[in-house]
């Protein structure tokens, strides 16, 4: 799965989570409605609910977009690769390879060694 699906998916339950919120919320104010017995009529207070349920989702917004880029960001940062500074291998997996195996391996791809015009001149001159 690639991250746009996790933040997906994370975004999603979060923005589920929310609902649910407001969900009970209507539900407890129908239910605990004071009953007029006099007149059997039931007090339904709406307006009430509705000013909550705006609220609620005015806390949602910046939670969900802030949650969006905060994991952006974390995923940003995890998908550096590591390589050593002295034999030049690739942390895959929690194991060191060379860089022609990490390519053969995550991307399918056959590497070959060549020189880079720079390095050229410069051996060329020793």
């Amino acid at each position: 799965m690639n991250t746009k699906t996790y933040i997906s998916r994370i975004l999603w339950f979060e923005g589920i989570g929310f609902s649910i919120n407001i969900f009970f919320l209507w539900l407890i104010e129908f239910f605990d409605s004071p009953v007029d017995p006099a007149q059997g009529t039931i007090f339904f207070n709406w307006r009430e609910c509705l000013i909550e349920s705006v609220l609620i989702a005015l806390v949602a917004v910046p939670v969900i977009f802030f949650t969006r880029r905060w994991l952006s960001r974390l995923y940003y940062l995890e998908g550096f690769l590591r390589i050593c500074a002295w034999c030049k291998k690739i942390e895959n997996k929690d194991e060191w390879v060379p860089i022609e195996t990490f390519f053969k391996e995550n991307f399918r791809t056959e590497s070959s060694h060549g020189i880079c015009p720079n390095c050229f001149e410069k051996a060329r001159q020793k």
